[in-house]
C-alpha cells in the first residue's frame, strides 16, 4: 500500500471489516462491513465540514450484531434488500446502561414507532430507523440474508461502540502470511 497516495483512506479507516467480536463464532454472531466514507472528529467539534460517514453492511439470516449502543453517533439503519431485518431496542438508563423498563420512540422513515423496552422492530427492504446517541440495539437478518445501509455522524468504532457484553469490536486473526487484502483493522499493523 502507498500511504502517502491515499492517506484519507487509512486516516478514515475506509474500507473492508469482517468481525466476529473476536468470539469465533462468525455463523452465529458477525457483521460483514465497508466503510465508504468517513469525516473526522475534529470536523465535528467545529461544527463543520465532513460530518457523516457511509457503511455498507450485510447481515447473515439469523446472524446477530450484539447488544451495543454509541456515545456520540446518530444513525439511519436501512434495509437496502433481502430479508427483514429485526432490531431489538431499549433506551439508555442514567448510568448508560440499559433501561429495562423505559419505552423506546425511534423515527421509521419519518414516522414515530414507540416499542416497549426490549421490543423488535422489524424493518422491510427500503425501510429505515433513527436511532440516536445511548439507544441500545442488537439487529440480525430474518428469513434472508439483509444488504443494510448505514448514513451516521461521523464513526469511530475503536472508542464509540459500547457494548453490554464484555467483547471485543474486531475479530481476532492468526496472521500465518502477510494480508493480500487488508481489513480496517489491520491499518495499523501493515501500514503504520
Amino acid at each position: 500500500a502507498h500511504k502517502g497516495d491515499s492517506s484519507a483512506i487509512f486516516t478514515s479507516r475506509l474500507g473492508w471489516d469482517i468481525t466476529d467480536y473476536g468470539q469465533e463464532k462468525f455463523d452465529e454472531l458477525g457483521l460483514f462491513l465497508f466503510t465508504v466514507r468517513n469525516g473526522r472528529y475534529e470536523d465535528m467539534k467545529l461544527g463543520m465540514g465532513m460530518l457523516y460517514a457511509e457503511k455498507i453492511m450485510i447481515s447473515r439470516k439469523d446472524q446477530l450484531s450484539p447488544m451495543h449502543r454509541h456515545n456520540i453517533k446518530a444513525e439511519d439503519i436501512i434495509n437496502r434488500g433481502g430479508g427483514k431485518l429485526v432490531l431489538e431496542l431499549f433506551m439508555h438508563d442514567r448510568d448508560g446502561g440499559i433501561d429495562p423498563k423505559a419505552e423506546v420512540s425511534v423515527p421509521v422513515d419519518g414516522t414515530i414507532h414507540r416499542l416497549p423496552a426490549g421490543g423488535l422492530l422489524k424493518l422491510d427492504p427500503g425501510q429505515s430507523v433513527t436511532l440516536l446517541p445511548g439507544v441500545w440495539h442488537a439487529f440480525w437478518a430474518e428469513g434472508k440474508d439483509v444488504l443494510i445501509g448505514e448514513v451516521s455522524t461521523v464513526n469511530d468504532d475503536l472508542t464509540d461502540n459500547v457494548f453490554r457484553d464484555p467483547i471485543g469490536r474486531f475479530s481476532n486473526v492468526e496472521e500465518d502470511v502477510a494480508p493480500v487484502h487488508l481489513l480496517v483493522s489491520d491499518y495499523e499493523k501493515w501500514v503504520g
